[in-house]
């Protein structure tokens, strides 16, 4: 067996893979990553990483999205997240994002992977999942970047606010939320005067 399919044998559809992963099965990993790109058994997502596309009726199917963020950024603590999912808080907001956002402590700024777009931004603090409560919040602090009326969607938020437990939500306020939104959640559970020497 020749070592290109050596190295083959330990690659799996639908992963994605570092240059340092490869390099364990192979003796001239550049030379090998070159000729798997080359017959079109990898694709190079940005440099030194690389994913292994599933084949489906349609074609093939790109890697996953935390698959892809997990190898970029080589740690798994980061929270990935579509503005598309502010459109079921019921806050008036339709419409659709092609990117992802990635709360991260490393990488800052904007990245073509795998041909998608991903937004990362270096947070200090993000939950390890996504919670309506986070969600408010958050779109709070991106109301400035969406397309929809800034008032009327925090006017809608304010609405939707009463209707979310409001311990977790002032906790997300408190250490998830801007000036405004922290401002603004205070105000809607009636805490503020509790802030007002802070």
């Amino acid at each position: 067996m020749s070592a290109l399919n050596q190295v083959k044998r330990h690659l799996k559809p639908g992963q994605v893979y570092r240059r340092a992963d490869v390099s364990r099965w192979s003796n001239a990993v550049d030379r090998h990553l070159k000729e798997l790109v080359e017959e079109g058994t990898l694709n190079k997502v940005s440099p030194g990483v690389y994913s292994y596309p599933k084949t489906a009726s349609f074609g093939r199917v790109p890697p996953e999205d935390k698959k892809l963020v997990k190898a970029f950024l080589k740690s798994d603590d980061f929270l990935l997240l579509s503005p598309n999912a502010y459109n079921a808080l019921g806050v008036g907001t339709t419409q659709l994002y092609n990117e992802q956002i990635v709360y991260n402590r490393k990488r800052h700024g904007k990245f073509k992977l795998a041909g998608r777009v991903y937004d990362f931004r270096m947070k200090p603090y993000f939950p390890k999942t996504l919670t309506k409560e986070f969600l408010l919040v958050d779109l709070v602090n991106n109301v400035n970047h969406l397309a929809e009326h800034q008032e009327s969607v925090l006017k809608k938020v304010r609405e939707v606010s009463v209707s979310l437990n409001p311990k977790k939500l002032l906790k997300a306020a408190e250490v998830y939320g801007s000036v405004r939104a922290k401002k603004l959640f205070r105000h809607e559970l009636g805490v503020e005067k509790r802030y007002a020497g802070a």
